[in-house]
């Protein structure tokens, strides 16, 4: 069977990825590679879907480049749970078109086992759904390389930047451009009140237009004076901040206090009083 798949890739990037084993074989659908890398990446199992069947096949790939414009890919395996076999051949040929590349892919091949048992027009469904996956998983593969020299290409070189400068700071050249004359001087820069002073900002102001403090931040100055910090950070406060102390309530605790002895001394009295009056009688 014939096909013609067209990816927006130029050609020099796809050849770069058929010249890569390992890269090419990340290309093709269903493909995994051996444990053993002895092998190489083009040896492994390749797993195919025809209708609602899957079969996978355990053989090798090999890429042939023919000419800068030509590649062909020939495979062979057999089945991992049969006796079936497969030979197959892909010729593959790049053409450059606007825009991109047209790829021209040509297969052919033979097989017994389960495969044969499928018809044809499921075969051909299934070889050309993968032909057209491996050619957008090429395209892919091609499409991250131009990417990374394009940002390659952007990075400059920081030896080199750091050369220029050495070179450009030895000769004088470079080092004036894009600079203007500097008139104003660190020593002429107002320097405004500090703000533990609020009374020199202006906010208080007597009739007089004299800036004076009010009297609780008078009295609060003239109080930290000659004391540490740790004692005006725990120093009560005083005057109209000064907390007022809470008023004592009277509990019947504190009343039983002094009702209790007085009614002992008025029993104590009555007894007196009564046996007084007995001995009278």
């Amino acid at each position: 069977m014939e096909h013609q798949v067209f990816v927006p890739v130029p050609a020099d990037d796809l050849r770069a990825v058929l010249r890569d084993p390992a890269r090419l074989a990340g290309c093709v659908p269903g493909w995994q590679q051996d444990a053993d890398t002895g092998t190489g990446p083009l040896a492994g199992r390749l797993k195919v879907r025809v209708g609602g069947s899957t079969v996978t096949y355990r053989g090798a790939l090999t890429v042939t480049e023919r000419d800068p414009a030509h590649f062909t890919v020939d495979g062979e395996g057999t089945e991992a749970r049969g006796s079936g076999t497969v030979r197959f051949s892909l010729d593959l040929r790049l053409a450059g078109a606007e825009g991109g590349t047209r790829l021209d892919l040509a297969a052919g091949g033979t097989a017994d086992g389960r495969a044969a048992a499928f018809t044809p027009e499921a075969a051909a469904a299934a070889v050309r759904r993968m032909l057209e996956r491996a050619a957008e998983q090429l395209a892919a593969a091609a499409g991250e390389d131009s990417a990374g020299e394009e940002a390659a290409a952007e990075v400059s070189d920081p030896v080199a930047d750091a050369e220029a400068v050495e070179e450009a700071a030895g000769t004088g050249e470079g080092l004036d451009e894009g600079l203007g004359e500097v008139t104003a001087s660190l020593f002429d820069t107002e320097v405004p009140p500090p703000t533990l002073d609020p009374f020199l900002a202006g906010e208080f102001e007597d009739f007089d237009g004299a800036p004076r403090p009010p009297a609780e931040a008078a009295h609060a100055r003239r109080t930290m004076i000659g004391r540490s910090a740790e004692e005006v950070d725990h120093a009560p406060p005083r005057g109209r901040y000064a907390p007022v102390p809470a008023p004592s309530s009277t509990t019947a605790g504190d009343s039983l206090r002094w009702i209790a002895p007085a009614a002992a001394l008025a029993l104590a009295s009555a007894v007196v009083i009564g046996r007084a009056l007995r001995r009278r009688r």
